[in-house]
């Protein structure tokens, strides 16, 4: 097991969401307080998640034990999901966001190996103890693959950065400057740290993130590469809404961000849904929050009249794949959705 830091000069970064998958990477849920009193309703879209992976990659899920396992292949089986698709791993976790406590896998163009960076994990600030579990999962998984594992020793969730895959990475102030990550550490000392385990030359900053979401602002709930130059990003049409303001504000610093090549990102606007709210909580709704695999883009819908529009919105940004739309009206009553929920492995 390799902890030596990385070099500046590495050839190792993190590619694209887009860029081919070996495999996409979940944690099974099972933490009845991250669905309070409904997390028997999000299986089934869970699983029809899985099984639309499964189209185009192996798909890896973590478990704590045999017995979770046969509960998912049940589950799996009762979507008609291609179970020959679909790899276990009894390495428990506490929750199920694999996004934030997965492993980041970083490729060598060079000599096409693989490594893994193992962030710390400290469930969004310290807000839902205990996650030693999941603080851990990537090094097991690089142990178990016999891949390079790095520790760069600060607090850093893949939901808060989106990556271009020419060097450029996206995130937010609200999130990555928030005093509950890594209070020791200035914006210049983080962006350091960045630029040497992600292997990027430039990081672009937004700022508060939507209404609801308890990550402090992820950018995977409101802007996203969808190719090198080119963001789509939410925004809210009722100037009512809590997040207009937040969003325009977003809008407008997209309008002035620059590339590493001078050029300006093109930009597609698209919609928020109608406010998902339950139990009195406004929820983090977005349609930012899909899901790029290997044979289709899988977009968390919510039974708003918004659906179909972004849906619309986010084909036009993916000719060469299928956009799926799952209902994840439950689901984001754990505070995420698809992307959230998963963590991809690039081909090499």
């Amino acid at each position: 097991m390799d902890h030596r830091p990385l070099t500046m000069d590495s050839k190792l970064h993190f590619p694209a969401e887009w860029a081919k998958h070996t495999a996409t990477w979940l944690s099974w849920p099972h933490k009845e307080a991250s669905w309070p009193g409904k997390i028997d309703l999000i299986y089934s879209k869970y699983a029809e998640f899985i099984k639309v992976l499964t189209e185009g990659e192996i798909v890896r899920v973590n478990v704590i034990d045999a017995q979770m396992e046969a509960f998912a292949k049940m589950q799996l089986q009762l979507v008609g999901a291609n179970l020959s698709k679909v790899e276990f791993f009894h390495f428990p976790t506490n929750d199920a966001w694999c996004r934030d406590h997965g492993p980041a896998f970083l490729v060598n163009y060079e000599t096409k190996e693989k490594a893994i960076i193992d962030w710390g994990y400290n469930a969004w600030g310290d807000k839902y103890p205990p996650y030693d579990l999941d603080d851990v999962i990537p090094t097991k998984i690089a142990n178990h693959f016999n891949l390079p594992v790095y520790h760069p020793g600060i607090v850093m969730e893949g939901g808060s950065v989106d990556f271009n895959g020419a060097g450029t990475l996206l995130t937010t102030t609200a999130c990555l400057l928030n005093p509950n990550r890594n209070p020791h550490l200035n914006q210049q000392q983080i962006e350091g740290y960045l630029q040497k385990y992600y292997g990027v030359e430039q990081i672009l900053w937004l700022g508060d993130g939507i209404i609801g979401d308890d990550t402090d602002g992820h950018i995977d709930d409101i802007t996203r590469f969808v190719n090198a130059d080119t963001v789509i990003t939410v925004v809210e049409e009722n100037k009512h809404d809590e997040n207009y303001h937040i969003l325009q504000e977003n809008l407008k610093t997209l309008k002035t961000m620059r590339l590493l090549n001078g050029k300006q990102l093109n930009i597609v606007e698209l919609p928020m849904p109608d406010a998902v709210i339950y139990d009195d909580q406004r929820l983090p709704a977005s349609y930012a929050n899909f899901y790029i695999g290997n044979a289709a883009v899988v977009v968390p819908t919510f039974r708003s009249k918004h659906d179909d529009k972004a849906l619309d919105i986010i084909q036009n940004c993916f000719p060469d794949r299928k956009v799926v739309g799952i209902d994840s009206t439950d689901i984001i009553w754990g505070l995420g959705s698809f992307h959230c929920l998963s963590q991809q492995e690039p081909a090499v």
